[in-house]
């Protein structure tokens, strides 16, 4: 009889930093850590910008429930200990209610732990790999589709089209591996396999020696799984050696950044999306991000459109918990997250942890600029 009175009282005392998390006072702090310098800060920085556009316009008209946003964003480099670190004085210091669009697989996976115990959910994360928004089940709410998902889109693409030789360059980390292995199965689907698949550092120190390794099987495409300027520097690397492939980059690949590596030879590269065509002129959610981010200057494009989707929904999840938000209803209420935005289904009412399956091709132009 003891022993089970101690395990219901510790079992009671796991669930006080949940029952008792109520934002306090006149604002809700949300928390994020990523990457915010160097190749890979870049992105970041500019889906958090577009986050608050939507997280200003909500605090001109009076916040939410009487109660103002406020984003706190703290630097890890990718460190999952110093990602841990951050979570942990994002909660102590600063408050957090919940956190918001924080970065990477690692990081994230390395984190579960700390948002079970402390019962705050996490939306929007950025650059997640499949495994790592598995640990975090029941914490992590993923709005952007898997990378699963996109493997699948960007490979019945290329055998549509009659495209079978095809080569993989991804990022030199734990999520680069993961997302070969997604490309990998996506691939068996077809009874295919890559070619040849290599990783890129970081810094780019081994592109050239990546390039050689893919351009020696003569792909007729290449798959990137590359952030910042990497993919950049890996395609003017192959074409160094007389190798002419077409090159087909996942959502975390940057259009823009890649044409100012390459100049006009990125026409031709074609990216997948995991957000709606940010330039479409008849929706009106795009026209309000788009009037929103000429104001601020916020550069219109897929990753500050990304940052606004995902506000959007923990607007609308925020929204649903009345005058007193507390974590065990903020989380009730994104579970029964149904809404479309600007033409995307996000949905996490079937118990997923990830809202969207939307992904959609588009080439990039030799100013940068994206055609569907």
């Amino acid at each position: 009889m003891q022993r089970r009175s101690l395990l219901t009282a510790a079992g009671l005392a796991a669930l006080v930093p949940a029952t008792r998390s109520v934002a306090q006072g006149s604002e809700i702090v949300l928390g994020h850590t990523g990457i915010l310098n160097g190749p890979l800060g870049g992105p970041v920085k500019t889906m958090l910008a577009g986050a608050q556009l939507a997280f200003a316009e909500a605090n001109a008209r009076g916040g939410v429930s009487g109660r103002k946003l406020r984003l706190v964003s703290l630097d890890d480099e990718l460190k999952p200990d110093k990602a841990v670190a951050n979570y942990e004085k994002l909660l102590n210091e600063h408050k957090a209610f919940a956190f918001f669009g924080c970065v990477g697989s690692g990081t994230t996976a390395a984190a579960a732990k700390v948002l079970k115990e402390s019962g705050a959910a996490m939306v929007g994360g950025f650059a997640v790999a499949d495994s790592a928004r598995d640990k975090t089940l029941g914490s992590g709410y993923y709005v952007r589709a898997t990378t699963g998902r996109e493997a699948e889109a960007l490979v019945q693409h290329l055998t549509t089209i009659g495209i079978s030789k095809i080569a993989v360059a991804h990022l030199d980390n734990p999520g680069g591996t993961e997302a070969l292995s997604l490309i990998d199965a996506a691939l068996a689907k077809h009874q295919l396999k890559p070619l040849a698949a290599a990783g890129v550092k970081g810094d780019a120190s081994n592109a050239a020696a990546v390039a050689k390794t893919l351009a020696a099987v003569e792909p007729q495409a290449v798959i990137m799984y590359l952030g910042g300027p990497l993919g950049g520097e890996l395609m003017k690397a192959i074409w160094a050696l007389d190798s002419h492939p077409s090159f087909y980059g996942m959502s975390i690949v940057p259009g823009e950044l890649i044409a100012k590596v390459v100049g006009e030879r990125t026409r031709g590269l074609a990216i997948s999306q995991i957000v709606p065509y940010p330039w479409n002129e008849v929706d009106p959610q795009l026209k309000a991000y788009r009037r929103l981010a000429d104001a601020a200057k916020v550069p219109v494009g897929y990753y500050s459109f990304e940052g606004y989707v995902n506000a959007l929904v923990m607007l609308d999840a925020l929204k649903r918990l009345g005058g007193e938000p507390t974590r065990p209803r903020l989380h009730t209420a994104l579970r029964a997250t149904k809404l479309r935005v600007a033409g995307m289904e996000v949905d996490f009412s079937t118990g997923q942890h990830t809202g969207s399956r939307f992904v959609e091709l588009v080439q990039v132009t030799r100013e940068g600029r994206f055609v569907r």
